[in-house]
């Protein structure tokens, strides 16, 4: 059953956003920095599913700190969450993640694996990849659809 997903914005202090982070072991440490847009996605009948962010580098974003709550996985929100969270990004350049474990989910969704070498600069000065993501994170690029 894949219901419909709306993002609301939500600051970084957010406390329902800081629980559903720690919870899924997802870093907290810079959400409250600048440059960072983060989002509460809310489901069809008004429950908070999950939430995810974009943080803007230069010309570039990175998506970051997606999470589905526990009670609402392996219902296709995440994919629903990543696409809408998509949307929402404003550069014309790429958009990169980082992750530890989800590389697989990630490459359902049009991000391919990419060396750091090819990373922009400012997405790899991020405090995202240059301090708190252990160096053997996986980076992704997402492949957008021509337009």
């Amino acid at each position: 059953m894949l219901s419909t997903v709306t993002l609301i914005e939500v600051p970084g202090q957010d406390e329902g956003f800081r629980v559903a982070l720690h919870a899924a072991g997802l870093p907290t440490d810079d959400i409250e920095d600048e440059g960072r847009t983060f989002f509460r996605a809310v489901s069809d009948a008004g429950h908070t599913i999950g939430y995810a962010g974009i943080e803007r580098c230069a010309g570039d974003a990175l998506l970051r700190s997606v999470v589905v709550l526990p009670e609402h996985r392996s219902h296709g929100l995440g994919r629903a969450i990543v696409q809408e969270t998509l949307q929402r990004v404003d550069c014309i350049g790429d958009v990169f993640l980082a992750t530890t474990s989800a590389a697989p989910f990630f490459s359902t969704l049009g991000f391919t694996e990419v060396p750091r070498t090819i990373v922009p600069a400012a997405v790899l000065a991020t405090r995202q990849l240059s301090s708190i993501c252990p160096s053997s994170a996986t980076i992704m690029r997402f492949n957008r659809p021509p337009t």
